[in-house]
């Protein structure tokens, strides 16, 4: 058996023992799903869902409710919000903690090669003859790949499916990581940090995309706590460079060549094999089971009750949903000649994300249209300022310290970034902070301590500084990454969460080129990464909604 056929079979699966019966109202309804008298099936409804009590009958006027927000009404939109019911009531188990851990490696990774990339930029510089300055532009090699990765993996998840894109973003990364570190020239290791950088690009919203279609609302907070494998991926980097490259490394340009500079080529192949790991991690060790909702767009329906029954299985629950209820809310198969989506339709959509119809509802009303422009503003100040700082951070610290220093301080920072979205994760729920709070006090102390790194030239008190810097951004970034899907409404969550990850990729590539060309004062990215920084606390502080103790909309 081939394994395609395993995997295929694998999907397939039913779960009996995991299926209860979903209670029927007292209304009749025809073989389409639709109520003799649909307005007392939804007064019914309501008082049956206040009871606490979920029917069929209930079940298709909420689905019928929330078809009318989001524009579509077809097979496949009915399905898919049966799908997503289903996986509401399943609640948090095994199987979403086990994708806590799946996803954080993808937001390792992510860490793991900006970082990593940033600490080989001194010994890149000297091995191919290139100036500081310029070497930056293995950054924005990598930043280009992450700007085109995110895009295009975005569109393939889906296209191809969630699991294969899961998958092959880290096994893309991993194997051009590998290739990186045979790099033989400076365009050669510039164009695979690139190619790495279109795995890497994918991981945060194929990631996201999974956890969030399986996390419970009432679960939420829990994105704080994935900013904390970001943490663990700088952590890894600095480690490995700390043992790496001041011990395998030229001390000048004059006698700098490849036989007496591995150093960094012992880092970036150590990352590669760590993401390679990764990835087989992924592959061999965790049952994921394909989305069923991309499962239900091509028309596969066995599959995705499969799926559904899979996730209730591995969280030792039961799950109501079958074809039989799937086929009332949506539609019998024999007499619908399509079922899913074509692969055109399914692009068409995901770009439609994009359009005008999706992202006028995000300024539909005066809060709401203000909420939408400062958190993009946030994103895009964050993503600029994040990068001019940290992005070159190991060459800041070298100006005033040795190169084992260096590296020591910047395992020490990476360290006291772990804690941060822990912090945050608590400190999101508190009543009178809650995300707001957490948010705008963390970034605050975030933009003044890069102002303090600058006024100082002793080791000790910039490693403080960074230290605490790196400890009270990972709490900023844990937060924003949980209150910008909350804020949007739910038909246009993508569009707003998509813009707002796009602005932020965007102005990270951009912040390497204003590093390189803007000023020849050293010092002169860190003020402006600073003044970014401040700029976003001034935003959200004028954020007008507060998502902590609220449904989403």
């Amino acid at each position: 058996m081939n394994l395609k056929a395993i995997f295929t079979n694998r999907e397939r699966r039913h779960f009996p023992e995991v299926v209860r019966p979903l209670p029927r109202g007292s209304v009749s309804s025809d073989k389409n799903g639709m109520s003799d008298d649909s307005k007392d099936s939804l007064d019914r409804a309501s008082r049956q869902e206040k009871g606490g009590e979920l029917t069929v009958e209930s079940l298709r006027a909420e689905i019928e409710a929330n078809l009318v927000d989001t524009g579509h009404d077809s097979v496949y939109d009915r399905k898919a919000k049966v799908i997503n019911k289903a996986v509401q009531d399943i609640g948090m188990g095994p199987y979403q903690w086990g994708l806590f851990v799946l996803c954080g490696m993808g937001w390792v990774a992510d860490n793991l090669w900006l970082q990593g990339v940033a600490l080989t930029l001194t010994q890149l510089a000297m091995e191919f003859g290139v100036s500081q300055t310029d070497s930056r532009f293995a950054t924005v090699s990598l930043f280009v790949g992450l700007t085109i990765g995110a895009s295009f993996w975005g569109i393939a998840s889906d296209t191809i499916g969630r699991r294969p894109a899961f998958n092959c973003t880290l096994l893309l990364c991993g194997a051009f990581g590998l290739a990186a570190g045979g790099g033989s020239s400076w365009v050669g290791t510039c164009a695979l940090y690139a190619c790495l950088g279109l795995g890497v690009g994918g991981n945060l919203p194929v990631d996201a995309a999974i956890f969030l279609e399986c996390l419970p609302p009432n679960s939420g907070n829990i994105l704080s706590g994935l900013a904390t494998w970001w943490s663990v991926g700088t952590l890894i980097a600095s480690m490995l460079a700390w043992a790496f490259i001041p011990n395998f490394s030229c001390a000048s340009y004059a006698d700098c060549t490849k036989a007496n500079n591995w150093g960094w080529r012992y880092l970036v192949l150590s990352l590669g094999a760590i993401t390679f790991c990764m990835f087989l991690c992924r592959f061999f060790l965790f049952t994921l089971y394909e989305s069923p909702k991309f499962l239900i767009s091509r028309g596969r329906q066995d599959e995705a009750v499969a799926a559904v029954e899979g996730i209730a299985h591995k969280n030792k629950t039961t799950t109501w949903l079958t074809e039989e209820i799937l086929n009332e809310i949506g539609g019998y198969p024999e007499e619908n000649e399509t079922q899913g989506l074509s692969t055109v339709e399914i692009i068409k959509r995901s770009l439609e994300r994009f359009s005008y119809q999706q992202i006028a509802p995000l300024f539909k009303t005066k809060r709401l249209a203000v909420s939408t422009i400062l958190i993009w503003f946030c994103w895009t100040c964050i993503g600029m300022g994040y990068t001019l700082f940290n992005a070159f951070l190991p060459q800041y610290l070298s100006a005033n310290s040795s190169e084992y220093i260096t590296y020591r301080n910047y395992a020490i920072t990476a360290v006291c970034g772990i804690p941060g979205p822990l912090l945050g994760w608590v400190m999101v729920d508190v009543p009178y902070v809650g995300r707001k709070g957490t948010m705008a006090a963390s970034t605050l102390i975030t933009g003044v301590l890069l102002f303090c790194f600058t006024a100082t030239k002793d080791p000790n008190i910039q490693l403080l500084c960074s230290s605490l810097e790196s400890f009270f951004q990972m709490i900023m970034y844990g937060v924003l990454y949980a209150y910008t899907p909350e804020l949007f409404p739910a038909p246009n969550r993508g569009t707003g969460t998509g813009i707002a990850s796009c602005l932020n990729r965007i102005a990270g590539l951009m912040a390497p080129i204003i590093g390189i060309y803007a000023s020849t004062d050293p010092v002169a990215p860190i003020y402006a990464a600073g003044a970014l920084i401040l700029a976003s606390f001034v935003a959200m502080c004028l954020l007008p909604i507060e998502t902590a103790g609220r449904q989403s909309m």
